[in-house]
């Protein structure tokens, strides 16, 4: 029974992972495929960039609640009695794990979607807010500065895996912080594109309110 309990949550996670809101809210509000347009990426990002502020911050909202809401579903089998507690992390980092899996390979989609960087980022705060917190911080600061997204997420991915190596954000069991480095890794490596039109010079930059017109 506590199997299936496990089993069920991970399969969960990846069908909460899959829901592939940037193109539902392209096609029901635009009537339009947001991987034919922009990027190409079914994510926050492209949304921003194709459909708006209002699109977008709608879509990143989402994609971080299930991030979340699929790595908090291995609290609920702790409570269920279907898990014991030192095993959480492990049950965490895989409803997690699959969360984002299906973000970038949505069965609802043809397999086609975005990145992952917000549902990763919601899958971490579930599990580590306040490394996140100072992750976040990083995040804007590389933004306003560089006005590069892809730059910005990769480096808060960077700093995520350096940031465990401090004693204040050193997690109490260390599969955490080889899991820090391998989702840097992760992060550079479905940002790879990005990182050639950042060499080229092409990669767009997000407008900010104070720039001129």
């Amino acid at each position: 029974m506590h199997l299936i309990l496990l089993l069920g949550a991970l399969l969960a996670a990846y069908l909460i992972g899959s829901i592939p809101t940037a193109l539902w809210v392209g096609r029901r509000f635009f009537g339009l495929d947001i991987r034919e347009h922009g990027s190409g990426n079914a994510g926050a990002t492209n949304t921003f960039r194709v459909l708006g502020k209002r699109p977008g911050s709608v879509v990143m909202a989402i994609d971080v609640l299930k991030g979340w809401v699929a790595t908090s579903l291995a609290g609920l089998l702790v409570t269920q009695g279907a898990l014991a507690p030192e095993n959480l992390l492990y049950a965490q980092l895989g409803c997690g794990a699959l969360a984002v899996v299906g973000h970038i390979y949505p069965i609802w989609a043809g397999f086609r979607g975005g990145k992952g960087v917000a549902t990763v980022l919601g899958m971490m705060l579930a599990i580590a807010p306040a490394t996140v917190g100072v992750c976040i911080l990083v995040f804007i600061t590389v933004l306003l500065v560089s006005r590069y997204v892809s730059l910005s997420s990769m480096t808060a991915g960077v700093a995520f895996a350096l940031l465990q190596l401090l004693p204040a954000f050193r997690p109490q069991h260390p599969l955490l912080l080889w899991f820090g480095f391998v989702l840097a890794a992760l992060l550079i490596y479905t940002h790879r594109a990005n990182i050639g039109r950042l060499r080229a010079g092409t990669e767009s930059r997000v407008p900010m309110p104070w720039d001129k017109k």
